[in-house]
């Protein structure tokens, strides 16, 4: 499990492989992670636009942006939180994501919340640094 919190907004995330929906022999591995966004602020907080950084086990990187999460911008009240579960897939059996979530507090300040980096590796695989 992935943890960092950044101005009282606490990112976690949990990456699994999903075998069954992978074909290693024709080099497609795909992964699901879970995140879980906890407010220990005392601001309400809404989920405006998401930023993943994704980079493959040979380096290459795909970014992806786009407004909210899972098709939702939710509201996380004071000492509240949001879970979602979304997947990526990778051409490498190894990879990393890391990225950002932009909020915004009902006083209309706009602020980033960091997604902490997490590994995507095989079960049982060596670690490797990518």
């Amino acid at each position: 499990m992935y943890r960092l919190t950044t101005r009282s907004i606490e990112v976690t995330v949990e990456p699994f492989y999903m075998a069954e929906e992978s074909h290693p022999e024709e080099d497609q591995y795909f992964w699901a992670y879970t995140v879980a966004i906890h407010n220990k602020g005392s601001d309400r907080v809404q989920l405006r636009y998401r930023h993943w950084k994704i980079i493959d086990g040979t380096g290459n990187t795909q970014e992806v942006r786009g407004a909210g999460v899972v098709g939702e911008e939710p509201v996380i009240e004071p000492g509240g939180s949001f879970q979602y579960t979304s997947g990526c897939p990778l051409n490498t059996p190894s990879g990393i994501m890391s990225g950002d979530y932009k909020m915004q507090k009902d006083d209309g300040e706009y602020f980033e919340v960091e997604i902490p980096a997490f590994s995507l590796d095989l079960p049982n695989a060596k670690r490797t640094l990518n």
